[in-house]
């Protein structure tokens, strides 16, 4: 497929190098460009930790993004390694499909296990937020499928890492919090830990006859991974879109609990004051990355 992503600027960096997947074609989802980041020194005599990250456009540069805003996830890294708080690691920034964004983001099971009336419900949420224009459908069992078997045996077969789920990880923050969560629970046998920051549990945009909470808390209720071989970790502010997120991540936070989910493999952190920006997410990405690479 063709892709609106072709030769785009490369991001700058302040160390390590990003190396580009230009156009990275997948039978399950339209093509998109992967921003890897190789941090400084990255040798083939050593085995990196793989991170997989989502929204990958705004992770490194932020005079390339639309905000002039990203995630600085070459400074955070950098330094946890350097600080020697982390293992070492290497990030996957997976961009997104622009128009398909939602849908491929969308946890696709809890939406079919809605009724007709409820599916309706929630299209007509989207159209009215203007994030689709037809009868919305996830495709988020086919945006899995693309990390899963096509994205990670490229970077595996490509890239001096370790393949195992223990040192596989996957994050993002919003819509991209919310296919983390989902990545882990349809696949506990490749990903080891999950970080979710604002995670848009609302699905759509307004928590006025929305079916989606419960429909994901009835979802993790029945299909988290176990908690001796995984790590989650969740966040969220109070400020513009994350002000949807306190009281349901608090519904979240006793799913977890009840699943047999400490603070040993677990942690749910409320950043009062705090708003749904990259700048945000930037200020605390160290917690996860500490907490689920920790050496």
């Amino acid at each position: 497929m063709i892709s609106f992503q072709i030769k785009a600027q490369i991001p700058a960096v302040s160390s390590g190098k990003i190396v580009r997947l230009e156009n990275f074609k997948s039978k399950f989802v339209t093509a998109r460009n992967v921003d890897i980041w190789l941090p400084e020194g990255y040798s083939d005599t050593l085995k990196y930790a793989v991170l997989y990250m989502h929204d990958g456009k705004m992770l490194y540069d932020p005079a390339l993004c639309w905000n002039k805003q990203a995630w600085d996830v070459d400074d955070t890294g950098t330094k946890l390694m350097t600080e020697n708080k982390t293992k070492k690691f290497i990030v996957v920034g997976i961009w997104n499909g622009g128009e398909t964004r939602h849908p491929d983001y969308f946890p696709q099971k809890p939406f079919e296990q809605l009724t007709q009336i409820e599916k309706d419900t929630v299209s007509a949420q989207l159209k009215s937020s203007g994030r689709i224009k037809d009868v919305f459908q996830p495709n988020s069992d086919n945006y899995l499928k693309f990390i899963v078997k096509e994205l990670k045996p490229f970077i595996d077969n490509n890239y001096s890492v370790q393949k195992d789920r223990a040192n596989t990880f996957i994050a993002g923050s919003s819509m991209g919090g919310l296919i983390s969560m989902y990545a882990i629970c349809e696949y506990p046998k490749i990903f080891g830990g999950a970080a979710c920051l604002s995670t848009h549990w609302v699905g759509t945009f307004t928590l006025d006859n929305n079916p989606m909470p419960d429909a994901f808390l009835k979802y993790l209720h029945k299909n988290l991974p176990s908690p001796k071989k995984h790590k989650l970790y969740f966040d969220y502010g109070d400020q513009t879109l994350d002000a949807l997120y306190p009281a349901i991540q608090q519904k979240v936070d006793k799913v977890m609990i009840s699943k047999g989910f400490t603070s040993a493999n677990w942690m749910s952190k409320y950043f009062p004051g705090e708003d749904h920006s990259e700048k945000a997410w930037s200020k605390r990405f160290n917690i996860p990355l500490e907490f689920l690479l920790a050496k």
